[in-house]
């Protein structure tokens, strides 16, 4: 097997279809002006095999490799991560609670010369990523344990339907499940400004069809998403085999470490940069979660 330390971008990115070194020319400007337009009217867009299809079986078996070091567990959740007892009126969409039972394998237990780890760390990528998004800069995660991890849905399991704490989120299937285990979402249906409580507790009530979209997604497709303001799930995840994916974690900012109590619910530990960190997050809205 190749690790992308052996590889260059060329040989692991199909640059003839997406020019990330080359963004100023004519196929590198339409690339970046369908994906701003895609997450401009959608919230998400995908990059349909960003990975040469030549290199689907290193990134799933790479992958498979390090997804027995995840974090299991399962906790009753809503669709804000807020506390599940929490005082709210009776209607309220944050009532309704699911059991999300999926993993993540932190970035400290995923090989720095494996093929997403590489990619998560190139400059050029970051920079690509930056652009489709309309953001001058982006920067990899400070936290050892969030900026780049490895999400793991075991047959049986599900990410029920929740919000991102972050604006935007970049992934990358790694692994397909053998049946379900597809992601859902709403578009835009919430914004800074609206919460839109009456379509959210539609769709967690199960009345949301005309508010929600399938994306049916391949081992090396690349998608961005923003996932503040659109709901969003993976259905349960059927027969046999796990779904696998990578999130690629970047801020807009320099140094940004995770909270305590999201990361030791993440990962089941902390670490001393974790305890430092604690207290000095900015919230960019008054969004509930």
């Amino acid at each position: 097997m190749r690790s992308f330390e052996a590889l260059t971008l060329d040989q692991v990115v199909d640059t003839a279809r997406y020019p990330l070194s080359e963004l100023a020319s004519a196929r590198g400007q339409a690339v970046v002006s369908r994906a701003r337009s895609d997450l401009l009217a959608l919230g998400c867009t995908v990059l349909p095999d960003f990975i040469r299809p030549s290199l689907r079986d290193v990134l799933r078996q790479e992958c498979s490799a390090i997804a027995p070091r995840a974090h299991h567990d399962v906790e009753t959740v809503n669709v804000y991560n807020i506390a599940v007892d929490s005082a709210l009126p009776e209607d309220h969409p944050g009532r309704k609670t699911f059991e999300r039972g999926n993993a993540f394998v932190a970035r400290d237990r995923i090989p720095a010369d494996s093929l997403i780890s590489r990619l998560y760390s190139n400059m050029v990528f970051r920079h690509f990523i930056a652009r489709c998004f309309e953001l001058t800069e982006l920067h990899e995660l400070a936290d050892p344990l969030s900026g780049l991890v490895l999400n793991v849905i075991a047959p049986g399991m599900e990410h029920p339907w929740h919000f991102d704490t972050n604006e935007f989120t970049v992934s990358m299937l790694t692994q397909q499940a053998q049946a379900d285990g597809v992601f859902e979402y709403c578009p835009n249906i919430r914004t800074a400004q609206d919460e839109n409580f009456v379509d959210v507790r539609d769709v967690v009530d199960g009345r949301g069809e005309r508010l929600t979209r399938r994306l049916p997604l391949q081992p090396g497709d690349l998608q961005l998403f923003k996932g503040r303001y659109s709901l969003h799930r993976v259905s349960p995840v059927r027969g046999e085999v796990a779904r696998h994916s990578a999130i690629f974690a970047y801020s807009e900012r320099p140094g940004v470490i995770g909270s305590v109590e999201r990361t030791r619910q993440l990962f089941g530990r902390v670490l001393p940069e974790h305890l430092a960190a604690e207290g000095r997050a900015v919230r960019g809205d008054r969004l509930l979660d």
